[in-house]
């Protein structure tokens, strides 16, 4: 930290920042924020303290830029800084903490006790409405305009290995399937993919077929697949940019990435209803994780819809460490991109 002021800019700036940190429960919570995307609530809970008092600590932290702070609808999420003069610094700081406090480990298991709630939610809604799965996805996308823009969106002469994350009832199979010459799908689910199975087979798709998977640890080797489809999976993670890493990570390089999802909205009933975790994604993000995980993010497909709109973010995987384009953002109701 000395001589160049590499982790802040300038001693001032420097003590502002370490009395910032310099308390114990903003200590526990940049630790917390150092595991996930949080939200008040959910910090107020493992803490066990007055949402108020909580709230003045996160302010704290966010205006000495250890901590970021974003708004959905009306939830707000933070999470250890990731960017900013700061951000190195509130990793050293998370990084010195013994791993063995008792205080830690206590927040880290209430953590655990959360996230296991948050999963079980989606386990269940999974569960509950696998049968009427399409039904409910297609009240808010317009699927048929989003599987012809995947279909456009691959290569002509067609790919070879194919996986789809998530695959869910298995319909990115069914649609981009009969052009690769072989096709997995991963998911937790196994009541979507007892559906998924019962399809394929149905559409005599003998090349394609599907698994049960974490697809925060896909049990493949890295490189071994062309393409892949993460298709309306992201607004579920947890963590969003590990999910596009791991998936980065079994592409071959020039393999094609397509990312499908929401753009940002407002529709707080998707959050409570049907469990979403994140209410749509702005291109800069998308296009900042895909960075970090070494692909390259090309021309950002918007298929307008009343209320939702759907976005497609093709990328392809470069060399580690190579520099990413800023994307192309183009506005579309189905034409060819």
């Amino acid at each position: 930290m000395g001589g160049g002021g590499t982790l802040v800019s300038g001693m001032d700036d420097l003590l502002a920042t370490l009395k910032a940190a310099a308390e114990t429960t903003r200590l526990r919570l940049l630790a917390l924020c150092a595991h996930g995307e949080l939200t008040v609530t959910e910090l107020t809970q493992i803490l066990g303290q007055s949402q108020p008092r909580v709230s003045r600590h996160l302010k704290l932290l966010c205006d000495a830029g250890l901590l970021d702070r974003f708004r959905e609808g009306t939830f707000a999420f933070y999470r250890l800084a990731e960017a900013g003069a700061s951000a190195e610094l509130a990793r050293v700081l998370v990084d010195a903490i013994p791993a063995d406090d008792p205080t830690l480990t206590l927040d880290l298991e209430r953590l655990e006790a959360i996230k296991r709630s948050r999963s079980e939610a989606a386990a269940s809604y999974f569960r509950e409405n696998a049968a009427r799965w399409h039904e409910i996805r297609s009240l808010h996308v317009p699927e048929r305009e989003v599987e012809e823009a995947l279909l456009r969106l691959l290569p002509a002469e067609g790919v070879g290995e194919l996986l789809d994350i998530g695959t869910g009832t298995g319909r990115m199979l069914e649609v981009l399937g009969p052009n690769a010459r072989r096709a997995v799908g991963v998911d937790q689910s196994r009541e979507m993919l007892a559906i998924a199975r019962t399809k394929l087979e149905d559409a005599s798709l003998r090349h394609c077929h599907v698994r049960q998977a974490d697809m925060y640890q896909l049990p493949f080797p890295s490189g071994s697949f062309d393409a892949a489809v993460i298709h309306q999976v992201l607004h579920f993670a947890e963590a969003p940019a590990d999910l596009l890493m791991e998936a980065a990570r079994v592409l071959k390089p020039g393999g094609l990435l397509l990312i499908v999802d929401f753009a940002p909205h407002g529709l707080e009933s998707l959050r409570a209803e049907h469990a979403h975790r994140r209410l749509g994604f702005a291109d800069e993000e998308v296009a900042a994780w895909c960075r970090q995980a070494g692909l390259d993010c090309g021309t950002v497909v918007h298929l307008p819809g009343e209320p939702l709109t759907v976005s497609i973010w093709p990328a392809v995987r470069t060399a580690k460490g190579a520099p990413a384009a800023t994307p192309l953002i183009l506005s579309t109701s189905g034409a060819q991109p």
